[in-house]
């Protein structure tokens, strides 16, 4: 997915450069790439920085498991 980021970026990159003034070119290269791209890209994320939400809360949760169990007896060497 982020090739086709870089790539629409890119296009954008070139309209801008064809625009009249230096402002046009910078609110066409802000409005029609960087904007969007980045909401595209945050949307698309979101499914991954649930995921690694889920497993962190996880690994929370055994270490406090773990840390709330008494420890084993010592082996008597028998």
């Amino acid at each position: 997915m982020h090739i086709v980021a870089i790539a629409w970026i890119y296009v954008v990159l070139m309209m801008s450069i064809t625009e009249h003034t230096v402002v046009a070119g910078v609110m066409t290269f802000l409005l029609y790439g960087v904007i969007p791209v980045t909401i595209i890209l945050y949307l698309m994320g979101a499914s991954g920085r649930k995921r690694k939400r889920i497993l962190a809360e996880n690994a929370e949760r055994a270490a406090r498991e773990a840390e709330s169990r008494p420890a084993p007896p010592p082996d008597s060497g028998n």
